[in-house]
């Protein structure tokens, strides 16, 4: 087992001027941010052929202009700021979405094996949203799956508001 990496030291969402979230949106929120403290691995490669100062970072993610953005920033103020178009993530939100809607209705009323089989679609889906969010940060950072599908969760409970 090896040492969780802690690149980001804090993470915050500003979902200003969005609805106020659904308390399981919340959840997922509060668990997200939860574990992508506990371990996560997040790097910015140089730019322009300028070193970046090394992490840790403090990320703030918030959708400005349809667009999601974000913005890190290391004990020395800013280090980077980045926009990523919403459209290649809008299908794998809202299959999430109706997958977990079909998970939270099947945790009331089915057993356990078919549970675990929508599970498992619901881990695809997340799998996918994070595979596309390594493909659009390509250049811009570098992150692996575990860090990529938290921040996709957050990326989900912006996208809820939006």
């Amino acid at each position: 087992m090896t040492a969780a990496t802690m690149d980001l030291r804090s993470v915050t969402i500003d979902d200003s001027g969005l609805p106020a979230p659904t308390p399981e949106i919340e959840q997922e929120r509060k668990v997200a941010i939860f574990d992508l403290l506990e371990d996560n691995s997040f790097r910015i490669p140089a730019r322009d052929g300028k070193d970046i100062p090394p992490p840790p970072y403090d990320l703030d993610l918030c959708i400005r202009d349809r667009k999601l953005v974000f913005d890190l920033r290391g004990t020395a103020g800013q280090v980077a700021e980045f926009q990523l178009s919403l459209g290649p993530f809008r299908q794998a939100v809202k299959d999430y979405y109706q997958i977990c809607d079909s998970y939270f209705d099947a945790v009331k009323k089915l057993p356990p094996s078919q549970i675990e089989t929508i599970d498992m679609a619901r881990r695809g889906i997340h799998n996918e949203g994070a595979r596309i969010l390594q493909e659009r940060l390509e250049g811009k950072a570098e992150v692996d799956i575990d860090t990529a599908r938290r921040l996709f969760t957050l990326i989900c409970v912006l996208h809820w508001g939006g």
